[in-house]
């Protein structure tokens, strides 16, 4: 697969020419849906401000919003990062990246619908966590879409003494934000 940076957006590249169509003006002309893990992860290098890669990836569900046959937005959830979490049937947000030229409020509308999709396509989920970095984001995409603080750090310190962690790339207090998936 040997595409250029730019042709990744591109949802249907065969059918119509790049740069063809009118640019969204409201992201509730988005189009939410599953797409390819590898296509996330290509997206989510293209436009994440501070964490361009993941590890296990494999392992995501990932989400793109697109409208006239053009990405403006990706999302990738997995299995809780951290092990205590796990078996609880919760579902974390790893990576969610917004192109420059994607509508104002796409981030909040984007969450709304995957929490809505996630309900119906595992209905086993209770709850949705990420986690804020709070150097560089305010949380108001969580506030608009009706999440709570679930829980933060004190001074940003992730590694336990049962659990070394060397690639920390921000050192700012992280905040968990929560919702659950019941009530839809």
């Amino acid at each position: 697969m040997n595409q250029s940076g730019d042709s990744i957006r591109v949802v249907h590249p065969l059918f119509q020419e790049e740069g063809g169509g009118a640019n969204p003006t409201s992201p509730l002309q988005l189009h939410i849906g599953k797409i390819s893990q590898r296509l996330a992860m290509q997206l989510n290098y293209k436009w994440h401000s501070r964490l361009p890669s993941i590890a296990n990836w494999q392992n995501c569900d990932a989400y793109g919003a697109e409208f006239g046959g053009i990405f403006y937005a990706v999302a990738m959830w997995s299995i809780p990062s951290a092990r205590m979490l796990n078996g609880k049937n919760w579902f974390e947000l790893r990576r969610m990246a917004i192109a420059n030229d994607a509508p104002k409020n796409t981030a909040s509308r984007m969450l709304s619908v995957m929490r809505r999709l996630i309900k119906k396509e595992r209905p086993e989920i209770v709850r949705l966590i990420s986690y804020q970095d709070s150097e560089v984001h305010a949380g108001t995409i969580y506030k608009a879409s009706g999440w709570t603080i679930g829980h933060s750090s004190k001074g940003g310190e992730w590694t336990r003494p049962s659990r070394e962690r060397t690639s920390v790339q921000s050192a700012s207090p992280k905040i968990r934000w929560e919702i659950n998936t019941n009530g839809l």
